[in-house]
């Protein structure tokens, strides 16, 4: 199932991901630093979707209490909620 987030907080401003039978896929990240967001998504390309969660959720970037990396794991949990 395809879906998108709208981030909060960070550079990037928009988040689009697949869930195929547990596993995340085709992460893309709209805004931010580009080189580095598109190695996050190819890092979680494949991987289970609560295991990406555990490993990213609470990463801060600076003095931000978020960072895209925790963007990106609430975003997985608010799509596997919605599952």
């Amino acid at each position: 199932m395809k879906y998108t987030y709208q981030t909060k907080g960070t550079c990037s401003r928009e988040i689009h991901f697949e869930i195929e039978d547990g596993k995340l896929k085709n992460v893309q990240f709209i805004g931010g630093c580009n080189g580095n967001l598109k190695g996050i998504g190819a890092l979680v390309e494949g991987q289970d979707v609560d295991a990406v969660i555990s490993r990213i959720e609470g990463i801060h970037c600076g003095m931000k209490s978020t960072s895209c990396p925790d963007q990106l794991a609430q975003a997985l949990k608010e799509a596997t909620a919605q599952q």
